[in-house]
């Protein structure tokens, strides 16, 4: 049976990365330590937005904390999206064999406990991840307009 978290968010019942609308802590700690951390690409297994029950195992960019602690992370395609809005190119990293160009998709934020990450892949670089930030313009302010209501004891 399918849970939903604090923001009435369905979570997958196989665990692993779902749609995440609540507050992010944006945080750049990146350690390849085996435990994910902010500002490195890892792997996890990532629900489809159309059916929480199915998905795939994909590379995320771990960009922030959720307010419970789980990673608040966007997804990465090695497909062109070129002149789409809703996607942000970050160029090729070590976190792709084949050297592909990657994409990270801004449109979406995704959840994951760091027990479901399957494993980590690589840091990004600082300048990589400050341009991920920059590029979220809105969903990053949302996060802090959150953590101020909430302060003011207002919804």
């Amino acid at each position: 049976m399918s849970t939903s978290d604090q923001y009435g968010e369905p979570a997958p019942e196989r665990g692993g990365a779902y749609t995440y609308t609540g507050p992010i802590r944006w945080e750049y700690s990146p350690e390849l330590d085996r435990d994910p951390d902010p500002g490195e690409i890892v792997w996890t297994w990532v629900a489809f937005e159309e059916n929480a029950h199915a998905g795939k195992d994909r590379p995320v960019a771990v960009v922030g904390r959720a307010d419970d602690g789980r990673l608040a992370a966007l997804m990465l395609s090695s497909k062109e999206h070129d002149g789409d809005r809703d996607w942000i190119s970050i160029g090729t990293g070590p976190w792709d064999r084949e050297g592909r160009e990657s994409w990270v998709r801004r449109d979406r934020v995704l959840a994951v406990h760091a027990d479901a990450v399957r494993r980590e892949g690589a840091v990004l670089p600082r300048t990589t991840y400050d341009a991920i930030v920059a590029g979220m313009g809105g969903h990053a302010r949302q996060g802090i307009l959150g953590r101020l209501r909430r302060m003011l004891n207002r919804k």
